[in-house]
């Protein structure tokens, strides 16, 4: 697990519920936008954002000014402030903002709390399904209150992988992703943050992304781990703020090892 052992059980309960208010605010601001027409700008990664995604930061932002005024921000949309902080909050407004474009409703706003770099938190709020994943120290991960685990699968040929799309790898690493799917029992594509949900809840066992940001991987990482499964990148090294945006989730260790090598060897 990635929590901080300096962190008392009251202090994590009471920076799970703040962040479960963060989420609740913001809810209704990004809803109001799904499926109206609204303008679509370009960033200069050339992907896409919209007033939603930036109008649900601010709102975060703001929160977490009033309340915290001592923690640092990442965000997706307006960058660091105060980074070197102990407690630093990682921000995804609209993760899947693809999704949120055209209607599809598996987009969500991730966050995360990170102590001296580390998370010991992460949220995963799925707005229009009311569905929230929350993992938080060494708690189990709950969906919507409730404990969720990942699955038992332990063979590769055996594994429902998941992936958001095959425009996200070139080169060696569609290489890498399609020998791994060729061994996988089922290949599906979409979700952004909602099949890491899915694997949290034992309904995906791989999920394998590449070029994510901090704010894409960070929330994701308490979750993942707190349901039993393993999160790493490419290599099997543990996700930080410098990671290359290589990720892999696993529902169990050995199905972790096997997809590893798998990767490793068409990467190499």
């Amino acid at each position: 697990m990635q929590a901080s052992s300096s962190l008392s059980a009251p202090q994590l309960a009471a920076f799970s519920s703040f962040a479960q208010s963060l989420a609740d605010l913001v809810r209704p601001l990004s809803r109001k936008w799904f499926r109206h027409e609204l303008a679509v700008d370009t960033k200069a990664d050339e992907s896409p954002v919209t007033q939603a995604d930036r109008e649900v930061e601010a709102a975060l932002r703001d929160a977490i000014a009033q309340h915290h005024p001592d923690h640092g921000i990442f965000g997706e949309e307006f960058g660091a402030s105060h980074a070197e902080a102990e407690f630093v909050w990682s921000l995804d407004p609209i993760d899947g903002t693809r999704a949120f474009i055209s209607g599809n409703p598996l987009w969500g706003t991730l966050l995360a709390l990170l102590h001296r770099g580390r998370p010991v938190l992460g949220l995963i709020d799925i707005p229009m399904l009311d569905e929230r994943w929350i993992g938080v120290g060494n708690a189990p991960t709950r969906l919507n209150g409730q404990a969720c685990k990942a699955a038992t699968c332990s063979e590769l040929r055996n594994a429902i992988l998941y992936a958001t799309s095959p425009d996200i790898f070139s080169g060696s690493e569609l290489a890498a992703f399609d020998a791994l799917t060729a061994a996988a029992r089922m290949r599906r594509y979409g979700g952004d943050c909602y099949s890491y949900g899915l694997l949290a809840s034992g309904h995906v066992d791989l999920v394998v992304e590449s070029g994510l940001q901090p704010y894409d991987y960070l929330a994701l990482m308490p979750v993942i781990e707190g349901a039993g499964g393993v999160i790493t990148d490419w290599a099997g090294q543990p996700l930080g703020l410098g990671s290359q945006g290589r990720v892999i989730a696993a529902a169990t260790p050995q199905l972790h090892r096997q997809a590893m090598r798998v990767l490793g060897a068409a990467v190499a």
